[in-house]
């Protein structure tokens, strides 16, 4: 099989081409990854010289570019999207523009290019807020409360058209949140673990009673690998973790693996339409062989060990030297 992976220098794509040539080795991978601040070649570097694996840095908002570099590829998986709800606060355009316009491209692509499998990678935040005791299916009503969220929804429904519309053989996979190594530091787990390592506060939003379902990433990476194989075309895919959890308590959970004290806890004013939980039910992908494997204390100090030990990674990122040396490092 021969795939395109959009978005692939990114956190949860970056751990799927790593996963998916280790298990199948004579597949073929094009990474197509624009690398803006969150897309990060070191993510990559155990496979870069696998002949199987291939990068071009482009832009999917570039159709052009991107209708010339898949000939011959016979699936699209999409990761390639503006993820962070603060960041589309402050900047909604860019999100609108990746997520919904760069979306848009990959579907015409698909659809021209007779491709023969295209994978959305959506999100639960699509769903909005769910209330105590509620659990979105897949056929839930769509209800996002911020531009990142809309914009991933606005995807979703485009996506489907495609398939009503043209018969496009699209899957949409809706997962809970991902967390990891090599997750970007603004993100909520790796931004509390790299303060606190620093002995820095943990700005908590609100109440730090939020609720968020946690899934390690491994895990979402092999349900995707058995909705490539075994989804079925047109369908939309849950995946959730089972580990919901409210905000404080994965705070005080890393305080407790790294030995800080819950002092440096810092509650902060609560940001525009912040979700209050999100919750999903995975039965549907459950039918096709899939179980979330890491339990969430398995994960976090899987998480934790790596951001201790790979600390000149995110210091890089973090104090704004990155992009001089990934432009050095990379020659780009």
């Amino acid at each position: 099989m021969r795939i395109v992976v959009t978005g692939g220098a990114g956190f949860i794509g970056s751990h799927f081409i790593k996963y998916i040539l280790k298990k199948y080795p004579y597949y073929k991978v094009l990474n197509i990854d624009k690398l803006t601040y969150a897309g990060n070649l070191e993510n990559l570097k155990e496979v870069e010289d696998n002949p199987n694996y291939s990068f071009l840095k482009e832009d999917i908002c570039n159709i052009s570019a991107i209708e010339d570099a898949i000939d011959g590829y016979d699936v699209i998986i999409n990761f390639a999207a503006e993820s962070h709800v603060d960041r589309s606060i402050n900047s909604p355009e860019v999100f609108l523009k990746t997520d919904v316009m760069g979306t848009f491209n990959l579907l015409e692509i698909s659809r021209k290019k007779g491709i023969t499998g295209y994978i959305q990678i959506s999100t639960d935040e699509v769903f909005g807020s769910a209330e105590e005791g509620q659990i979105f299916s897949e056929s839930s009503p769509l209800n996002p409360s911020n531009p990142y969220s809309a914009s991933k929804a606005a995807a979703d429904l485009l996506v489907l058209s495609y398939y009503k519309t043209y018969k496009l053989p699209v899957i949409i996979v809706r997962s809970t949140n991902n967390y990891g190594p090599n997750q970007y530091p603004e993100k909520f787990i790796p931004l509390f673990i790299t303060n606190a390592i620093e002995g820095k506060e943990l700005p908590l939003y609100g109440d730090g009673r939020n609720v968020r379902d946690w899934l390690f990433v491994l895990d979402n990476c092999k349900a995707i690998d058995i909705i490539l194989h075994k989804g079925k075309e047109g369908e939309v895919y849950n995946v959730a973790g089972g580990n919901e959890r409210e905000n404080i308590f994965i705070a005080k959970k890393i305080l407790e693996y790294l030995g800080k004290p819950e002092s440096l806890i810092k509650f902060v004013k609560d940001r525009p339409g912040h979700d209050r939980r999100y919750s999903i039910s995975c039965e549907k992908i459950k039918k096709l062989g899939w179980v979330p494997e890491v339990s969430l204390e398995e994960g976090l100090r899987i998480t934790v060990e790596w951001y201790k030990n790979n600390q000149d990674w995110w210091k890089r990122i973090k104090s704004g030297e990155f992009l001089d040396y990934y432009r050095r490092h990379y020659q780009l």
